[in-house]
C-alpha cells in the first residue's frame, strides 16, 4: 500500500473537483479547490519527494476551447518530472505515443476502450501494441447501480453495461501494467470512501491496482488499510493541504 499523487488539470488551471459533476457542455464542474501553482509545481514537488506512479488528469474533452490550456499544463508537468507519472485523458492508440515520448511513464485510458456502453476489443488491442502492455493503465472507474459496480465513461457520465469483478481484471489484466480506479460516486466528497468497491478490489490478486474516493481524514486512511488489507495503491486529492483540504501531505508522502 503506497500514496500515489495527483495532478487533475482543468480548464487549464489545477484543480480539484465534485468528480461526479464534470460536464462536457460549457465545461463546468463543482470545484473544491483552484490551484495558484501550475502543474508543474505539483510534478516537481512529487519528483523531490520521489513518488512515483502518480497520474495527471486532462478533464476537458479534445474539443473543448480550454483543451490546448489543459494539455500545455500537463505537458508542463511532464517536463517537471520525465517518467515520473502517468497521463490520461482523451488518450488513443493514435495519440498514446506523443504523451509518452513528452515523459508519461504509463498512458491511462477509459472511453478509447469502453465504448457505446462495451469493451472496443479493436480499440484495447491497438491501445496495448500502441502503447505497449507495460506502459497500459486501465481506468476502470466506476459507478454502483443495484448491488454491482458498473465502469462509467465520458468525465464518468456513462454507464457502460460492463461490471466490475475478478473474472473481468483477470481478462482485461492481458492487456495493461496496472488499473486506476475510482469511485465516482465518493470522489471529491471527502465523506469517507466506498467501502464496498474497496473490499471488491481487495478480494482480487493481480496487478497493481490504485483507488481514489472519498478518503477525507487520517481515520478514513486507516479504515481504507484495514478493509484494502494493504493490497491496494491510494491517492487522494481534496482531502490534501496541498489542495485546501486538511491531511498533511508532508505525512503522506511518506507511505
Amino acid at each position: 500500500m503506497k500514496f500515489r499523487p495527483c495532478i487533475d488539470i482543468h480548464n487549464g488551471a489545477v484543480k480539484q473537483i465534485v468528480g461526479g459533476s464534470l460536464k462536457d457542455k460549457n465545461d463546468t464542474a463543482q470545484t473544491n479547490f483552484t490551484s495558484v501553482y501550475g502543474a508543474d509545481y505539483y510534478a516537481d514537488m512529487y519528483k523531490k519527494d520521489g513518488l512515483r506512479g502518480g497520474h495527471i488528469i486532462l478533464l476537458n474533452p479534445a474539443t473543448s476551447p480550454y483543451y490546448a490550456d489543459t494539455k500545455a499544463q500537463a505537458f508542463k508537468a511532464l517536463r517537471a518530472y520525465p517518467s515520473g507519472m502517468q497521463l490520461g485523458g482523451g488518450i488513443t492508440a493514435e495519440n498514446a505515443e506523443e504523451y509518452l515520448e513528452a515523459g508519461a511513464s504509463h498512458v491511462i485510458v477509459t472511453s478509447y476502450v469502453f465504448r457505446d456502453g462495451e469493451i472496443k476489443w479493436d480499440n484495447l488491442k491497438a491501445l496495448a501494441q500502441a502503447a505497449g502492455r507495460d506502459k497500459t493503465v486501465l481506468d476502470l472507474s466506476c459507478r454502483r447501480r443495484g448491488n454491482d459496480y458498473y465502469i462509467v465513461t465520458e468525465r464518468w457520465q456513462t454507464f457502460t453495461n460492463v461490471s466490475l469483478s475478478s473474472a473481468l481484471l483477470d481478462t482485461l489484466a492481458e492487456y495493461c501494467a496496472e488499473f486506476l480506479i475510482h469511485g465516482v460516486d465518493v470522489e471529491g466528497k471527502g465523506a469517507g470512501m466506498d467501502e464496498g468497491l474497496v473490499r471488491l478490489l481487495a478480494t482480487w490478486d493481480g496487478l497493481p491496482i490504485t483507488y481514489a474516493g472519498g478518503i477525507g481524514t487520517v481515520q478514513d486512511l486507516d479504515r481504507f488499510a484495514e478493509l484494502s488489507q494493504k493490497k491496494l495503491d491510494f491517492t487522494i486529492g481534496s482531502a490534501l493541504d496541498l489542495f485546501g483540504g486538511s491531511i498533511p501531505y508532508a505525512d503522506i508522502r511518506k507511505l
